[in-house]
């Protein structure tokens, strides 16, 4: 039986954090990182929009605040020192109607409180950066938010962590707690501490260690339509005010870190936790607990279930994504949105005592583990510094 100091369950972007902050912290540690599949990245952190937020849309008493700010900077700062493509396009978020000026001022206000620069625009400010976008009277921008490729970063970081002495097992997945660590689909490894990065099974290994008892994770699939118009066609991302009463920014425009715009992405109620694209990794036990739970939020839930499915599940169409993202920006034809992107699935964490779906960060542990139960938008910016209170919560927990 192979045995290690800390055992990582989980290789997106933030189980490989959370493995090199471990070795930063403890030098002499042996650290494992298992991934079940047989890359990093290969499901959330891949397939994420590569968006570095700024930090102004979440309220000020929060991890997500907390972390953005710093997690911009720090990430910014790690694709610098990799030689990773960034585009510093910055991002505007724009108002439809009247009735999203007092939600602009909201952001405004967490702006300031969060001390995240934005700038407050007219609608000729708003069309001097970019001269498609559609505002009513005024606008926000923010000019820290960037973009980059996601899985040139996983890739980099894979890379220093294994520079770094973390040994890294692909393929390597998950089965079951045992009394001195966990078994495997190969073998049983020792650990003396484990930390649960697992994604979309993350609430289902906290269950084996007495965690998440009113938690259970709630997948929804995002999708991407891409623009078949030249770098360059639209210079900013381009955001809805959102319902700040939910975790989903609406349909944008998003601009890649090689020039190109993309609209999306969609929230969509998925069936099962793996439910990418027809009946991939499908596993009917998931199915059938997944969509009861969808059903019994149907009728009861602390927010608007029912209307959030059907409108999610009608942008599986183009033309509706089209007409939606329309209203950002003159000249979107459907003509030039034919491609999908892949599809990626949302790990959203649902509170099944009070029936909501968890706005923040959310951990669990004790002496011997550690869930990482959401992480969800902007976990990819926040990354680095949401892995050091991690690691500070284990260290806390092993004194």
């Amino acid at each position: 039986m192979s045995s290690y100091d800390f055992l990582v369950i989980g290789g997106g972007v933030i189980g490989l954090s959370i493995a090199r902050e471990l070795k930063s912290r403890h030098a002499d540690a042996r650290i494992m990182l298992i991934e079940k599949e047989s890359a990093c990245g290969a499901h959330a952190s891949g397939r994420n929009s590569g968006v570095l937020h700024a930090g102004f849309y979440y309220s000020p008493d929060s991890l997500k605040a907390k972390f953005t700010k710093l997690g911009n900077k720090r990430m910014t700062a790690y694709c610098e020192q990799k030689g990773i493509p960034l585009n510093r396009c910055g991002k505007l978020v724009v108002a439809k109607d009247a009735g999203d000026l007092p939600s602009l001022d909201e952001l405004v206000k967490r702006g300031r409180a969060n001390a995240i620069e934005i700038q407050e625009l007219t609608e000729a400010e708003a069309k001097r950066i970019e001269p498609r976008v559609k505002t009513y009277q005024r606008a926000l921008f923010s000019p820290r938010t960037s973009t980059v490729n996601p899985l040139h970063v996983v890739d980099a970081m894979q890379r220093d962590a294994t520079q770094e002495g973390i040994e890294i097992r692909f393929g390597t997945a998950y089965i079951s707690r045992t009394d001195q660590g966990v078994r495997t689909n190969s073998d049983t490894i020792a650990a003396g501490y484990v930390v649960n990065a697992a994604g979309l099974y993350a609430d289902k290994i906290a269950l084996d260690y007495g965690f998440s008892e009113k938690y259970r994770i709630l997948p929804f699939k995002g999708l991407y339509l891409y623009s078949n118009e030249p770098p360059g066609a639209i210079r900013t991302n381009i955001y809805p005010v959102p319902d700040l009463r939910n975790p989903f920014l609406g349909v944008h425009f998003t601009i890649t870190a090689d020039g190109k715009a993309k609209i999306g992405p969609t929230a969509i109620p998925a069936f099962w936790r793996e439910n990418y694209e027809g009946l991939s990794n499908f596993k009917l036990g998931e199915m059938m607990e997944v969509a009861g739970r969808g059903l019994g939020l149907l009728t009861n839930a602390q927010f608007d279930y029912r209307r959030l499915a059907v409108e999610e599940i009608a942008k599986y169409s183009r033309s509706k994504m089209v007409e939606l993202a329309s209203v950002l920006a003159e000249g979107v034809q459907e003509s030039n949105y034919q491609k999908w992107g892949r599809p990626g699935i949302r790990a959203q964490l649902l509170d099944i005592t009070k029936r909501k779906l968890e706005m923040d960060f959310v951990l669990e542990g004790d002496r011997r583990s550690m869930h990482v139960l959401n992480a969800v938008s902007p976990a990819f910016t926040c990354s680095l510094p949401f892995a050091a209170h991690v690691c500070d919560q284990i260290d806390q927990r092993l004194r």
